[in-house]
């Protein structure tokens, strides 16, 4: 590798590096975040806001891909990327700095989602443009490797803003007390008992670090593109007059180049998502939400699977130079497939042994199939009322097996454990004290029948769960395991992510490439990855089964298998990018 070429690598990763950076903080403190800016409002405001937020982080992506992968396709690869890193940077920079509801009312949550939408636009450029720009320094036979290290810059960006927020959030609570929560009026909210509501300093301002940091970041990365040069493939296509005059229209709007667009989503990027998005983000969820295993200590064992099984992108990247894009990425997908039920079943038996061995425990739910509705709901804000939903939520979350069998139509849903018998409510049939009470009454009665049956409810009696005391602390059979197990989630991901920049490159012709690889791309991961957390969740509460959430990825990634093997070409990692044809 040339002092060039590194240069060039070394560009593209760093900046890409921070993007992603700034993209996960909005995301890892959304729920502080959303106490700052959105709970004075009504319920169905606050219900809008999360839909914009949720709209910015992945339906916007795809817009930010036409808009930035027509300008890369148009005026260079090198000037686009300029802009994608300084609209980022320059947003994530202001909400820093953007005041609470409390100072700007209304305008601070409206002022915060355009932020947020600058953000997801941004991301949907900058990743095209990096994979491009690298692709088009590389030598032919080094193609994969050097466009890994562009692979690399997700996860790390993600272990960078983990290990930020972990070290922003011990030192600030360490060293500032607490703050009085306070009310649109700016008066102190009280408790029950008549005391001060209080919240930790992170919460209340600490949180603004992070992204005050990352015009720090901004500057790096400006000076290091600054010194940069336009790709060859490009300079050499402009001199030839060969630049594609409307490069969307020429990407997607005929057959020719348009099937190439939909094989690269549906047999290369939608597999390659969810399995992405499986091994590192629904992973973390699995373990805090579903196994219970505290944030800190979720948080630390991700982090170290990171930094061990970052190296397989490069690896894996390399592999596919020498034999193929395309039995790497799908190999990736296939082996995910056959292996994630029995990984996350052993994620759950090391992780929280009490609990594995709780839920041999039948557990049955009884209900009206009419009462029962599929419970997607990506954004947080839609309400489940009936005694079906209840049940299944409640179980659910609590991460309970349950069979569920037909009951008798227009009766109220049961759940029944170890021979315990207990009775949903309709809570769209009930109001004020009378839903309070029916609540309280069901979840009094499922907690103490699912501790009977050996449930462990309360996190501080369960002695069995894994936990960490600090960064370093994981060098115990438990956690050492449980690192294992992850570190082999993320070699997947390395497996399916770490040649794919490449694959899409070659795709596409020089003339529109930008436009072309980007779209796919963020279409697979903003939508098809996405949307896994919510749609894996639903599955799981609509069967019962805490694990019934991976046959989403499963099924995507064995369609992306079948489609990738029928209709990707083979051997793409041979053409020359640079070659008269491919212009």
């Amino acid at each position: 590798m040339t002092r060039d070429e590194k240069r060039v690598i070394l560009a593209s990763s760093a900046g890409t590096i921070f993007e992603w950076y700034d993209f996960y903080l909005y995301g890892s403190l959304a729920a502080i975040i959303g106490a700052q800016y959105f709970t004075s409002f009504p319920e169905a405001t606050r219900n809008v806001f999360a839909l914009l937020a949720f709209a910015a982080g992945f339906i916007v992506r795809p817009f930010g891909a036409l808009v930035f992968g027509s300008l890369g396709d148009l005026v260079g690869r090198k000037y686009t990327f300029l802009m994608t890193i300084l609209i980022m940077g320059l947003s994530t920079f202001i909400v820093g700095m953007l005041p609470g509801y409390n100072s700007w009312g209304v305008a601070a949550p409206i002022i915060l989602i355009v932020l947020r939408m600058l953000q997801g636009l941004a991301l949907g450029g900058e990743y095209g443009g990096a994979a491009v720009y690298v692709a088009e320094h590389a030598p032919q036979n080094r193609r994969g490797y050097y466009t890994a290290f562009i692979q690399t810059t997700a996860t790390l960006g993600l272990l960078l803003s983990l290990v930020v927020i972990l070290l922003v959030q011990g030192y600030v609570n360490a060293n500032y007390d607490a703050v009085p929560v306070l009310d649109a009026a700016g008066q102190a909210v009280m408790n029950a008992d008549g005391s001060v509501k209080m919240i930790k300093a992170f919460d209340a301002w600490g949180w603004r670090i992070p992204f005050l940091g990352s015009i720090l970041l901004l500057g790096i990365s400006l000076y290091i593109r600054l010194q940069m040069e336009e790709s060859p493939a490009f300079k050499k296509m402009k001199e030839e007059g060969a630049t594609s005059k409307a490069p969307l229209r020429e990407a997607f709007g005929n057959w020719k180049n348009g099937k190439f667009a939909l094989i690269a989503l549906l047999g290369l990027t939608a597999g390659q998502a969810v399995v992405w998005y499986s091994g590192q983000f629904y992973a973390l969820f699995f373990v805090q939400n579903v196994i219970k295993v505290d944030s800190f200590t979720a948080n630390v064992l991700v982090a170290w699977s990171l930094i061990l099984g970052t190296g397989g992108f490069l690896f894996f990247g390399s592999l596919s130079d020498k034999i193929g894009r395309k039995p790497v990425i799908l190999g990736g997908c296939l082996v995910a497939a056959l292996t994630y039920f029995p990984v996350f079943k052993m994620l759950t038996h090391v992780a929280n042994p009490a609990l594995y061995e709780a839920q041999l425990v039948r557990v049955v739910v009884t209900a009206d199939p009419n009462d029962c509705s599929f419970q997607f709901n990506p954004t947080g804000t839609a309400k489940f009322t009936s005694s079906c939903d209840i049940a299944k939520t409640a179980l659910n979350k609590l991460s309970v097996n349950a069979t569920t069998v037909d009951g008798p139509a227009g009766q109220p849903a049961t759940i029944s454990i170890e021979g315990k018998t207990i009775t949903s409510y309709d809570a769209s049939k009930l109001s004020g004290a009378d839903l309070a009470a029916a609540k309280k009454t069901f979840d009094t009665e499922v907690n103490a029948a699912l501790k009977e049956a050996g449930y462990p409810l309360n996190p501080a009696e369960n002695k069995t769960v894994a936990k960490a005391a600090n960064f370093f602390d994981i060098f115990t059979g438990q956690k050492l395991t449980m690192v294992v197990i992850m570190t082999y989630l993320i070699l997947l991901v390395t497996a399916v992510y770490g040649p794919i920049a490449a694959a899409l490159v070659e795709l596409f012709p020089t003339r529109i490439r930008y436009s072309g690889l980007s779209l796919p791309y963020h279409i697979g991961n903003g939508w098809f990855g996405g949307l896994l957390p919510a749609t894996a969740f639903a599955i799981s509460a609509q069967s019962g089964n805490i694990y019934a959430g991976l046959w989403y990825a499963i099924v995507v990634a064995l369609m992306t298998v079948v489609i990738g093997a029928l209709f990707v070409p083979n051997n793409i990692h041979k053409r020359d990018i640079f070659g008269k044809d491919n212009i």
